[in-house]
């Protein structure tokens, strides 16, 4: 027989945990309202929180949980690897130890008695309700194929499935004495998620999608082959349409690889399967509760199953005939089935679909009817390939409503974007598609009713409520005080925003912190690195900063640190803070291959030099272009041949252009006086000075320089961020100009300068401009936003107004002194050469997803319509299309 302990003590059972209101402790009446909680889940934690937090509940709740651990945040359950225990990951322990809560933590329920109202627990424990939650969530798939069980093959649903995992590898390195080969099956978000864990175990990964994109269920064609090349440039394989058909063993009865239905083979030594969830419906299914054949547990709008006393919440949960594994809808039930416990009226509204990928170096975001399958939808798209950029705006047929949309590669968007779904946009959606530095989006304010946190359905007049009433100043205030932004993380920005705005209305000084995890800006950080001397990335946020980082925080201090110690890029931790671009110190395109750009300083260039960039060139079946910039741009080249075509142009003693950077770009130059017969002053001399003083120079933004021998200014130096013009007198110096969507021309800051005093100025005003701008700021507007303007910028730079010329001096003399070519140390390094392999089981063979045609006597990426054709080449060829 089980035993009953409804409502006696029970403080000697160690199945139970000892609470007040079981001991005479409580102020809860004895006769209040039992509600069991099966499942200890985020979902489960919300409910309670829910329930409990009411002025009017006075329900006692039993929580039951299966796992060892308390609640915990699963959405961040890949931090684990980025060194984060155990108890970081907890939820708010305050919940579970509230008085009116009595926690049994390790007890799985294995049965449900509807007529007797109770339920049984694997160790025998039977306990009454009178309402009853079942949140017992989803369990990981894996795949049906032979060898699916072999030591070596792990799921990703758990913290002790990521523990497991994390101990394998570490164990199985030190057996085999080298770094491991692994793949992860399925390319939804928790694959991903999952390649990017193995990635930071220092296992070379492969992800296996079946279908012909990553997440298809989230990303169309475009946006999916957009992430792909984003992925891929992180250093992670990609397997589109592949079908995993077995697991193959070694001698010992571990994973050894992997056969695919095209006959295709891959050796592997770890497997992590994410092709999916389960619902854990089996409770029900044996309580006679109604489930979906699909999966998942009958509920209507209030929750309700079709057991009027229970309810299902969260994963388990299928509503309109589906059951979604996200957070946001889970939470949302939670709030619906508290309110309706309570007396209150509540419906579930549907699943927000909503999701942004969370993996360091990759931004990825879908929203709202992403596919267009509204009648009329239409679509605004822009893509830039050369930045990795796609996006994608649903609007109503009318174009003024907002219905979904698309972010890769750029979601910085994400978090202004998606509470306005199903509301009027109010502004040219372009605005919102455009680079930073293009047309400004509008920053209006979003309605009170618009959903900012999508995953604590948090509006945005509570957050404006929590700024004017509670005193909520920053984010972290409004997290505590709103639960917004305290899940995935994703709208934060848009909390910064609204922050901001509401503050400024009050005349309160505004939070200038980098991000969430750094008071400081990034001018305040700069210094804080600068005079403590730290150089790692860890260290930095240990001492300043909290939490693991962002993709925020993490390029910006990359940029500070290559400035403050000159450190290669790809050196050690500080490797895993870069940009996309930097990963690979190339410039990734649409097709995922790369292009290679070497610095010709002031645009001149031997006649050899032009016969070693043809030659290598044709050797390699490039695409070749001369740049704005003055230099020769070479396209197509695949990520394993970057290392080869570079060590021919060192050997030719060519150096990497940084174009790839922020940094230094180039120094545009006209003939000047030595053959120009109107010039005035030796420009190209002057520029390749200036090229080869700031090469490599990492700062806030891209800075472009150019010099024109006169007046007539072929260089169009006012155009640049630093522009110099030469005068009988001597030189002009023009600062904060640029080009792009919103072009600026520079303005004087000094005329008449010698040569000497040209670089100096030049000097002091480059790094006090890397000193002291905010995150990606061009030098135009941060310039204006100095105090005094240009006539405070010329104090500081000529007068020394501030005291610190002797400190920037020293900082280009350093810069100067300490350059290396990042190249060049490349290719002398065999540790850096590894990260430059399309497959990690084949390093020399092609991607055969490249393809090309001829035009214009060069090879370009073939289109859709022209792969279909039969004549199209295979992989690093390249042959005329047949028509």
């Amino acid at each position: 027989m089980p035993r009953i302990v409804n409502n006696r003590k029970h403080g000697t059972d160690p199945a139970v945990t000892p609470h007040p209101y079981r001991d005479g402790m409580s102020t809860t009446p004895p006769h209040a309202p039992h509600v069991v909680v099966v499942g200890a889940g985020m979902v489960a934690h919300r409910f309670i929180e829910s329930l409990l937090g009411r002025s009017e509940s006075e329900w006692r709740v039993t929580l039951i949980g299966d796992e060892a651990h308390r609640p915990y945040d699963r959405v961040a359950l890949t931090s684990s690897f980025a060194g984060a225990s155990p108890a970081d990951l907890e939820l708010d322990r305050a919940v579970v130890d509230d008085d009116r809560v009595r926690y049994l933590r390790g007890e799985k329920v294995v049965r449900i008695d509807r007529a007797a109202r109770r339920v049984t627990t694997s160790s025998g424990v039977s306990i009454g309700y009178d309402r009853l939650v079942l949140a017992t969530g989803s369990y990981a798939a894996r795949l049906a194929v032979e060898g699916f069980g072999l030591d070596g093959c792990f799921v990703y649903r758990t913290l002790d499935d990521v523990q497991a995992l994390a101990a394998f590898v570490q164990d199985r390195a030190a057996q085999l004495g080298r770094p491991l080969t692994g793949a992860v099956i399925g390319g939804g978000l928790l694959g991903l998620e999952a390649a990017g864990a193995l990635q930071g175990l220092d296992v070379a990964c492969t992800v296996v999608q079946s279908s012909d994109r990553l997440m298809s269920a989230q990303l169309d064609r475009p946006a999916g082959d957009a992430l792909r090349r984003l992925i891929k440039d992180r250093g992670i394989d990609v397997r589109t349409e592949s079908i995993t058909t077995r697991l193959d063993p070694d001698a010992t009865g571990r994973v050894a690889g992997l056969e695919f239905r095209d006959g295709s083979y891959a050796a592997t030594d770890v497997v992590v399967f994410t092709v999916g969830v389960r619902p854990r419906d089996e409770l029900a299914r044996a309580a006679g509760i109604d489930v979906d054949p699909r999966g998942g547990i009958l509920i209507d709008a209030g929750c309700s199953t079709s057991d009027p006393l229970i309810l299902a919440i969260g994963e388990v949960a299928s509503f309109d005939g589906q059951c979604v594994g996200l957070v946001a809808p889970g939470y949302a039930m939670a709030e619906v089935a508290a309110t309706r416990l309570l007396g209150g009226v509540a419906d579930f509204p549907g699943f927000d679909l909503s999701t942004k990928l969370k993996l360091s170096g990759v931004d990825v975001a879908s929203f709202g009817d992403a596919f267009a399958q509204t009648p009329g939808a239409l679509d605004v798209v822009y893509a830039d390939p050369v930045a990795g950029v796609y996006k994608k705006l649903v609007l109503s047929d009318d174009a003024k409503t907002l219905l979904g949309g698309i972010l890769v590669g750029d979601a910085s968007a994400y978090g202004s974007l998606r509470p306005l779904v199903g509301g009027t946009l109010g502004a040219d959606p372009a605005a919102y598609l455009m680079p930073a530095d293009g047309i400004a989006a509008p920053t209006g304010d979003l309605p009170d009713e618009a959903l900012v946190c999508s995953c604590n359905s948090v509006t945005a007049g509570t957050i404006r409520h929590a700024v004017h009433e509670d005193g909520c100043t920053d984010v972290a205030g409004i997290k505590a005080c709103t639960k917004a932004g305290a899940a995935c993380g994703s709208c934060v920005g848009a909390i910064k925003k609204i922050v901001g705005v509401e503050l400024a209305r009050t005349g309160a000084a505004l939070s200038n912190a980098l991000c969430e995890h750094f008071e400081m800006s990034r001018r305040q950080l700069f210094d804080a690195v600068r005079v403590s001397g730290l150089t790692t990335f860890s260290a930095i946020i240990e001492r300043f900063g909290t939490g693991r980082g962002c993709d925020i925080c993490k390029p910006a201090l990359a940029s500070i640190l290559s400035t403050l110690t000159g450190t290669h890029v790809l050196d050690g931790e500080n490797a895993t803070l870069q940009d996309t671009n930097d990963h690979v110190m190339a410039n990734m395109q649409k097709d995922g291959t790369y292009s290679v750009v070497p610095r010709i300083p002031g645009g001149e260039i031997t006649p050899e030099g032009l016969l070693v960039i043809g030659q290598v060139a044709q050797d390699f079946g490039l695409y070749t272009k001369i740049t704005g910039g003055q230099r020769i741009d070479m396209f197509g080249a695949r990520l394993e041949q970057l290392p080869d075509i570079w060590k021919r142009l060192v050997d030719a003693g060519f150096e990497s252009g940084h174009a790839y950077g922020k940094s230094l770009r180039t120094v545009k130059s006209c003939v000047g006086s030595t053959w120009c017969r109107y010039g005035v002053q030796d420009s190209v001399g002057m520029a390749v000075q200036l090229e080869l003083r700031y090469r490599g120079l990492r700062s806030p933004h891209k800075i472009k320089l150019g010099v024109s021998g006169c007046a007539r200014e072929c260089a169009e130096a006012r155009g640049k961020d630093v522009g110099v013009i030469a005068t009988e007198a001597g030189w002009n110096m023009y600062v904060g100009g640029n080009g792009g969507f919103t072009p600026r021309h520079a303005v004087l800051l000094a005329e008449g300068l010698s040569d000497a005093e040209l670089l100096t100025a030049i000097d002091r005003f480059l790094m006090y401009y890397i000193f002291t701008a905010d995150r990606l700021q061009r030098t135009a507007p941060w310039f204006e936003e100095l105090e005094g303007g240009i006539d405070g910028l010329r104090a500081v730079i000529f007068d020394d107004s501030l005291g610190i010329c002797a400190d920037l001096d020293a900082a280009v003399a350093r810069h100067v002194d300490g350059y290396a070519d990042e190249w060049k140390a490349t290719i002398e390094d065999p540790d850096k050469l590894r990260r430059f392999a399309s497959f990690v089981n084949a390093p020399a063979t092609p991607d055969p997803s490249l393809a090309y045609t001829v035009e214009r006597g060069q090879p370009r990426p073939a289109t859709l319509e022209e792969r279909a054709d039969a004549g199209v080449l295979i992989a690093g060829t390249v042959l005329e299309v047949r028509r």
